[in-house]
Parts: structure tokens; C-alpha cells; sequence
């Protein structure tokens, strides 16, 4: 998360000022609706890696056996980005440890992201989370909320084992976690959440300014509001330190403390060929919904995972097939879901340092604060979750 987005107090002078000064970072893998008035960064044309679903309404029409395939890609904000290294793809066959799906942290700064079977049935979780940058003036490691809250999302799923998980649920049963380990002092995170089940239904919480967008045969079919108290200011779960609550005694002003009872929740049918991309504001600050969908609409259509003709779009036959590692002809084993990560992050990467074209952070800068002259893109940290969802019926799209 951008490291001008304040950790802060309702009262902080200017909250934007601090921010435009510096940018904030993302680390990745464990990998309602906004209230304020300002415009969606989406609409406007907008992890520490931890490896380890849900229901709506039954319908026929949606095959039994849907799957996610999945892949990520991150790359922190002082870093480049490496096509072999900043990568992870999603292997549900791969055991994990339940108390350490995965130890390490990946290149990507405060962003941090997790992917994680449930338990031993046909659910798969998964989700973003990206550190407040701002913590770091008040001497604590942003990003070791982040992944903590990644990590311990993917043990909670992982090693679930009743009836039903929900996206909420997992991200209370997360954040409890956090705040219940001593080596986690402080800090503060977004999260966008997910958990969809084999009958092709997808419940997500998204709390902050993270989010996702559904993509379904060149179409934008669903993309989630970010949830911010003021400009830049998103809802954030957070840890306060007791000297931070006893300045703000003095000083006054009260910390921001959101909880997961505060995110958004909402439900989704999914289907044959969909995309679901999940990303860090580092993605929604430097591109829109409308150019991810350009993006990825231009390599499904190449590898003819989506096939546009007299009868409109559809999924192609060979969909399933392109989602496993080797198929698609380049110099790595890549998978398609893999590979649409990668270019998404790349392209994020190079949008936030270019000058010269205003992205949707820009432009609502220049809507709400003509006087700062912001232009350009916006350097972050960048991480991205792809699942690309495969069903039993290859006409389901």
C-alpha cells in the first residue's frame, strides 16, 4: 500500500499531501460498497506468498465440478520485475503442512497474497492483503501484517474442516490470529478475500481499497468499489500500540481501526472461461477495469481460450489444457493463468512509472486537488491473483 496513505487519525491535516510525497510498497503468496463520494478508481477506466468456497443459490446450469486455476505475480516497488522469479503458480495437489503452508516472503514489499485449498473438499481460498504503508514513520513493519494475515488465512483454510467457509469468516478467523500474536506489534492491512466451491459459486470480502474485477468473454462483468474513509484513506484492519493510542489521548484525533464485520460482502455465480483478477491498489491506481479487460482479453483470444465469430464470444475447446504448466509455447513452463498474472503485473509495473500518462490515480488527484499537478502513474508495490475458472461444461460460458 502506498506509504502516504495515513495509519492515521481522523484528523490528520492534510491527508493527501503526505501521501503524493512517497509511494508505498507490496509483498505477496499465502497468496459495503465505498461510503465515501469520491469516484471508483475502477469506473474510471481502473502478500508475502502463503500456499496452504461458498454458496449461493443452486442452479443446474452450473456444473459440479468447477475448478480455479490459479497464478500469481508481484514485484515490489523498488524492484523489476522478474519473469521466473516473482511468479507462483497453484498446484492443489501439492501437501502442505497445515501449521506452514509456506514459509517465506516473496519480493513484494508490504502486498501480500495467499491461495489455499479448504480443507480437504473442492473449495478453494484465496486473497490479497496490502500493508499500510504509513506505519513505518511510527517504527513498525508494515508489511508484517500483511503476510501475517495471509499466512494465517491459509493455515485457517487449509486446515478447515466443518460445513461451510465463508469469506468473512475466514478473514475474522485471520485477523484474530493477528492480533493474538505477540511478534505482530502493530500495523494495519487491506484484504480482498475469496472462497469459491465447486458448484461455481464465489462469495468475496473485500475490505479497503484492494479488489477484483470478473471477467467473462470480453466482457466486464462484475468489478468491487473500494471502501475508503476520505481520499486515500482506505478501511484498513489494524493493530494499534498502546503508545500510539496514548499519543492520540493526548494530541487528539482517533486511530483508524476497521474490523472484518466491515467489509463488503458479496456472492457471484461463476462459469466456464471466466477471470477473476484480484489485485492490490499498486494494479488499480496504474490500470482500469477497461484496460485489464484489453489486456486480457488480447491473450485469450491469441491462445483462442476465448473465440470471438459469427455466434459472438466463446469458450474454447482447449481452455482446460491451456491451464497447465507447458502448454503455452515460451521459453518457461508457464500456465495461462500464470502467464495472464505476469503480464498484468508487468504492465501495472510499467504504467506506475511512466510520466507522461495520467492512470486513474492521477486523474482523480487532478479532479480533487488540481493544485499539487500530479501526473503519471503512481509507483507501488504490485500483486496479482489470477484464477481462471474451468468447468464440466465447456458450453457453461
Amino acid at each position: 500500500m502506498h506509504a502516504f496513505k495515513p495509519l492515521g487519525l481522523l484528523t490528520l491535516p492534510p491527508l493527501f499531501h503526505a501521501s503524493l510525497s512517497t509511494c508505498r510498497l507490496v509483498p505477496a503468496l499465502q497468496y459495503p460498497q465505498c461510503s465515501a463520494p469520491w469516484t471508483d478508481f475502477r469506473s474510471l477506466g481502473r502478500s508475502q506468498f502463503h500456499i496452504a468456497s461458498t454458496r449461493a443459490s443452486h442452479s443446474s446450469a452450473n456444473p459440479s465440478n468447477t475448478t480455479y486455476k490459479i497464478g500469481a505475480a508481484f514485484v515490489g516497488k523498488g524492484q523489476t520485475f522478474d519473469f521466473k522469479q516473482n511468479v507462483f503458480a497453484f498446484e492443489p495437489t501439492r501437501k502442505s503442512s497445515n501449521k506452514h503452508p509456506f514459509t517465506g516472503r516473496p519480493a513484494s514489499g508490504q502486498d501480500a497474497f495467499f491461495i489455499s485449498s479448504v480443507g480437504n473438499g473442492a473449495s478453494t481460498a484465496f486473497g490479497i492483503a496490502d500493508g499500510v504503508g504509513g506505519w513505518a514513520e511510527s517504527g513498525i513493519d508494515p508489511s508484517d501484517f500483511s503476510h501475517g494475515l495471509c499466512r494465517y488465512m491459509a493455515n485457517r483454510a487449509i486446515a478447515f474442516h466443518e460445513d461451510h467457509l465463508g469469506a468473512r469468516q475466514l478473514l475474522e478467523r485471520g485477523y484474530q490470529d493477528v492480533v493474538e500474536d505477540k511478534e505482530i506489534t502493530g500495523g494495519g492491512s487491506t484484504a480482498c478475500v475469496a472462497v469459491g466451491d465447486s458448484l461455481g459459486y464465489l462469495e468475496v470480502a473485500n475490505l479497503g481499497d484492494s479488489g477484483f474485477v470478473q471477467l467473462r468473454l470480453n466482457a466486464v462483468h462484475y468489478y468491487s468499489n473500494p471502501q475508503t474513509h476520505a481520499f486515500n484513506t482506505p478501511y484498513q484492519l489494524s493493530i494499534i500500540p498502546p503508545r500510539i493510542l496514548a499519543r492520540s489521548r493526548i494530541f487528539g484525533g482517533m486511530p483508524l481501526r476497521d474490523f472484518p464485520r466491515d467489509a463488503s460482502v458479496t456472492s457471484h455465480e461463476v462459469r466456464h472461461g471466466d477471470v477473476l483478477i484480484f489485485a492490490t491498489d499498486g494494479v488499480w491506481d496504474n490500470l482500469s477495469s477497461s484496460q485489464l479487460l484489453k489486456i486480457v482479453s488480447e491473450d485469450m483470444s491469441t491462445l483462442n481460450a476465448w473465440q470471438t465469430g459469427g455466434k459472438g464470444t466463446i469458450v474454447g475447446n482447449d481452455l482446460e489444457a491451456l491451464t497447465k504448466e507447458g502448454v503455452i509455447p515460451s521459453k518457461e513452463d508457464i500456465s495461462l493463468q500464470t502467464r495472464l498474472a505476469k503480464v498484468i503485473a508487468r504492465k501495472a509495473k510499467a504504467a506506475s512509472q511512466d510520466r507522461r500518462r495520467d492512470g486513474p490515480f492521477a486523474k482523480e488527484v487532478q479532479k480533487f486537488y488540481p493544485h499539487e499537478n500530479f501526473h503519471g502513474g503512481k509507483v507501488d508495490d504490485i500483486c496479482v491473483v489470477v484464477a481462471v475458472v474451468v468447468g464440466a461444461n465447456d458450453a457453461a460460458g
